[in-house]
């Protein structure tokens, strides 16, 4: 896997601005409330999110977020394409992933980007 530039991270909520680069949400499912036009998503991958039962069982709870991550990290697993994607993309120009929860710290986002950049790591 490419050395991805630094991928930025946030709340699809937050006003678009011109140094996002591409912005790809990466929720299964689209923000309560926000149309595509405020949104300003370049890309949608819904593929790429916690399957339903996982992100439902999280509930964005700091206390599950270890078993979050290592199940999860078993989803990306499975996911080759679109892991593929957002490193090309993020390897060619800035990449800022989207999410919708409320939570800043324990996300989905959050996950793939650590999942990303622990599969950079071992790719050198």
């Amino acid at each position: 896997m490419k050395k991805s530039r630094a991928l930025a991270i946030k709340r699809v909520y937050d006003p678009p601005e011109s140094t996002d680069g591409v912005r790809i949400l990466v929720d299964r499912l689209w923000p309560r409330g926000l149309s595509k036009d405020k949104a300003k998503v370049d890309l949608w991958l819904k593929d790429i999110a916690p399957s339903d039962r996982l992100r439902r069982w999280f509930a964005h709870d700091p206390k599950k977020w270890t078993k979050f991550l290592r199940d999860y990290f078993r989803e990306l697993g499975e996911k080759d394409e679109a892991i593929k994607l957002v490193a090309e993309k993020a390897a060619a120009e800035k990449v800022t992933l989207l999410y919708g929860a409320k939570e800043d710290e324990f996300n989905n986002a959050v996950a793939l980007r650590s999942y990303l950049a622990a599969k950079t790591k071992k790719a050198k």
